[in-house]
């Protein structure tokens, strides 16, 4: 009993204090823009996207930047349905440069999406590469958001995205990802790099190009994180932003299904952390196994006493990291969020002891 008062403890103390820190720090600020404004290059990898590529490339087409400085290079990444026509029909008289590149060869060892962006940075013209997915709708202000961090020395800047939906499912993925985000933003202001996204990230060609880029490097399904190490690796500088005008738009996981094979790719990703975080990762994890054990050994009052200081908790949380991001917290949703957590939890651990593969963009990996 005495070891699981002080793994709650702690456990709190961990959640309170990172709370706090979300609070107080403010994270990187924005500086001037470079003047005169560059060039910057768009790159979006597609494989099967007829569905959502014109949401995304609309977004696009309504960003607060010169349209002339702006260079869209979408990547078809051997699509059986309609992408690149519905592309190109969404970018019908655009006023800056747009491209499809049909992708039909690997470069080097890069595979999938990382394969895409090799080809793309290739293909590019500028010193600013900014990265997106063909799921996502960026922000009119993205460009000079990003841009406003990118200071001398900095490789990459990372901005914010939330998961949107107009169902229940899609709502709790929303919360529960901007939650973890804000964690994220804690550990990164402290000066530890986490990761990055690469649904929304900005890299400079001078900090691509110094790794190797994507045909040289080691071929991960979180391509995005192994383009971040390298350009630590690099001496390289990087800001992680979690500002409203960087605040992309992402549309959920339609299945439970889709969400489990989403989360395996990403936790290759955390199997690639420092032992430490991923250490706390799991202390983190293990609230909810604490909380069972607290139940046989105490009773179901201080369990539940247990579990509404936690929803407490992290509601303020919560609070914080949606109003921070210029948007209304779904607190209602925080009673639901106490089942939802453990059930994915539970399941993505499981999936991850089976030997199965897991498909992601129409493609199996191990």
């Amino acid at each position: 009993m005495l070891f699981l008062t002080l793994f709650l403890a702690g456990w709190f103390l961990i959640l309170a204090v990172s709370t706090g820190l979300f609070a107080l720090r403010r994270g990187s600020q924005p500086g001037p823009l470079p003047e005169p404004l560059p060039r910057v290059s768009i790159l979006i990898a597609a494989r099967n996207e007829e569905a959502a590529i014109a949401r995304c490339l609309h977004a696009i087409r309504r960003l607060h930047y010169p349209p002339h400085l702006l260079e869209v290079l979408l990547g078809d990444d051997g699509s059986t349905d309609a992408t690149a026509t519905v592309a190109t029909a969404a970018m019908q008289g655009f006023e800056g440069t747009f491209r499809v590149l049909p992708i039909r060869e690997n470069l080097g060892t890069a595979r999938g999406k990382a394969n895409v962006l090799a080809h793309l940075t290739r293909a590019a013209t500028t010193d600013y590469f900014l990265i997106t997915d063909a799921d996502i709708a960026v922000p009119p202000t993205w460009v000079p958001g990003l841009l406003a961090h990118a200071r001398p020395g900095v490789g990459t800047v990372t901005g914010l995205t939330l998961v949107q939906g107009p169902r229940l499912f899609d709502r709790l993925q929303g919360l529960d990802w901007l939650i973890s985000l804000g964690l994220v933003q804690v550990v990164s202001d402290l000066g530890r790099p986490v990761t990055a996204m690469g649904n929304n990230m900005l890299v400079t060609r001078a900090a691509y190009q110094a790794t190797g880029g994507y045909e040289t490097l080691p071929f991960s399904v979180t391509e995005d994180f192994e383009l971040f190490r390298a350009t630590l690796r690099h001496s390289f500088g990087y800001r992680i932003l979690f500002r409203p005008e960087v605040l992309a738009e992402s549309l959920p996981m339609p299945t439970v299904g889709a969400l489990l094979h989403q989360r395996r790719r990403w936790t290759r990703g955390v199997e690639a952390l420092p032992w430490w975080l991923q250490g706390g990762l799991l202390y983190y994890a293990g609230f909810y196994p604490a909380l069972l054990a607290l139940w046989w050994l105490a009773g179901l009052l201080p369990a539940v006493a247990v579990l509404l200081a936690k929803m407490l908790l992290q509601g303020v949380l919560a609070a914080l990291c949606f109003r921070r991001a210029g948007r209304r917290a779904p607190l209602e949703l925080l009673p639901l969020f106490e089942l939802y957590t453990p059930a994915l939890t539970a399941a993505l651990a499981v999936f991850r002891l089976l030997p199965l593969s897991f498909d992601w963009k129409g493609r199996k990996y191990k």
